[in-house]
């Protein structure tokens, strides 16, 4: 089932995630998750992005090897579910990269500084214990989903006037959260 995605300015994006105690509801929270992740064309999508202060993302490791010229996405290489998560640093290289997320549409920014590599400590959609060790873009992807969890945006990791440029398209997804919100009270 796709999911209705939060917009910035929803305050479920600026509350800390709970724990995950109870994994008997995350198999099939995981399963609507990558549908919404995958129909709204994202990387990875976390709890909160869908109204659930969660600590639990998902995410699609891609093959980037597309011919070119092909209309084809990238082949879908692994899909992650991530429950209660700690993230590592491994190497303190800052490497800046373009960004934008779902919650945000249709704003990319470059230049977003994460660390290079990490390590990802986490339970899978049945509780037990995983770690893996990612660089580069899953690192950037692993990390922002993280953030969402720690009630963080990457917009938090620019300058001011990065932020002044989108001004009035923030200002309207604002609106749009409001809304929104305003509406699912009346259900």
């Amino acid at each position: 089932m796709v999911l209705p995605i939060r917009l910035y300015g929803d305050p479920v994006l600026r509350t800390k995630a709970r724990p995950v105690k109870d994994f008997s509801t995350i198999p099939q929270l995981a399963a609507d998750m990558l549908e919404t992740m995958y129909e709204a064309k994202g990387v990875g999508l976390a709890a909160p992005q869908v109204g659930l202060s969660q600590r639990v993302f998902v995410w699609a490791e891609y093959d980037d090897e597309v011919e070119e010229g092909e209309d084809s996405p990238a082949k879908i290489l692994n899909e992650y579910v991530v429950v209660n998560p700690c993230l590592e640093i491994i190497e303190k290289t800052i490497v800046e990269g373009t960004e934008g997320c779902l919650s945000i549409p249709s704003i990319y920014i470059e230049g977003v500084p994460r660390p290079r590599v990490v390590r990802l400590h986490y339970q899978n959609e049945r509780g037990e214990p995983q770690s893996m060790e990612l660089e580069d873009f899953n690192a950037r992807v692993v990390q922002h989903e993280f953030d969402h969890l720690e009630s963080k945006l990457f917009l938090d990791l620019l300058p001011r006037s990065v932020l002044d440029e989108h001004r009035a398209e923030l200002a309207k997804m604002q609106r749009d959260a409001k809304a929104f919100l305003k509406e699912l009270k009346q259900k």
